[in-house]
């Protein structure tokens, strides 16, 4: 029988895991060839959010998403990036894919010679550790590319070759859609799509939203925030977060552009 101490005990362990950030990066600084670019970064993203972090060219925006994935170029010089509670400031980047941290690149790279299903049954396996068929991985592709809108055709094509800009990052959508990410941090997916392709990207991202799982939204405009709604909004200049608040936070960038705050910078 249950004690009721015990089943306090297992209460109290549940509600620190519920409360525990689902990413927590803590003056986090970073280089590239000993140029610091990362100036002291704090934010925290907690489950079920969408952030919004949003910057000029050269901001180092970025930088930070390839440093949270562990991109080897970049070097974390102070502070740390915790997920789910543990400190993975060191981690390689496969570890980091496996625990459920995902990149939308801002240029997806070409794979010739490796389709769209070969390519996320590989990456989906070393994600789930489950050796799923050729069968099993094309279904799930398929129903994922139906509900977005996706033509069939798409998936034996060679990843990413001859694909326009927009059926790229539809592409990326697509990898969040199968790989069901706990983390997916999104670099500047919306830049260079007409007004279709960016309510197909809205589209997936809000067919994602849960609970459990959190968004990270890299982006110059206000317009992909007109389709996905953030719960936060930072706005990011020379390495670091200067200001938080809500999604009127987009709204006044759209309105003022980013000079208004270069003076807090």
């Amino acid at each position: 029988m249950t004690s009721f101490s015990t089943m306090r005990v297992v209460e109290t362990r549940v509600r620190r895991v519920s409360d525990t950030p689902l990413l927590q990066i803590e003056n986090l600084h970073a280089a590239a060839d000993r140029e610091p670019i990362l100036k002291g970064v704090d934010l925290v993203v907690d489950r079920g959010e969408i952030h919004a972090l949003m910057g000029p060219n050269g901001s180092g925006k970025s930088t930070l998403a390839n440093v949270l994935l562990g991109h080897p170029d970049y070097r974390v010089t102070a502070g740390r990036i915790l997920y789910e509670g543990e400190d993975i400031t060191g981690a390689a980047p496969d570890d980091r894919a496996r625990r459920g941290m995902f990149l939308a690149f801002q240029y997806p790279e070409e794979i010739p010679g490796v389709s769209v299903t070969q390519f996320l049954r590989q990456a989906l396996s070393n994600r789930t550790g489950i050796d799923y068929t050729v069968l099993e991985l094309r279904l799930k592709v398929m129903e994922a590319m139906s509900a977005l809108g996706m033509e069939s055709s798409f998936a034996d094509r060679y990843l990413n070759e001859g694909f326009s800009g927009g059926e790229r990052k539809r592409n990326e959508v697509l990898q969040m859609a199968v790989l069901e990410p706990v983390l997916a941090v999104m670099d500047e997916t919306d830049s260079g799509l007409d007004i279709d392709a960016l309510r197909t990207v809205a589209e997936g991202v809000n067919r994602l939203v849960s609970d459990d799982r959190g968004f990270l939204i890299i982006t110059h405009y206000q317009r992909l925030l007109d389709y996905v709604t953030p719960h936060r909004v930072h706005v990011f200049m020379d390495g670091r977060v200067l200001v938080s608040g809500g999604p009127e936070l987009a709204e006044q960038l759209e309105a003022e552009g980013y000079d208004a705050f270069r003076q807090t910078a």
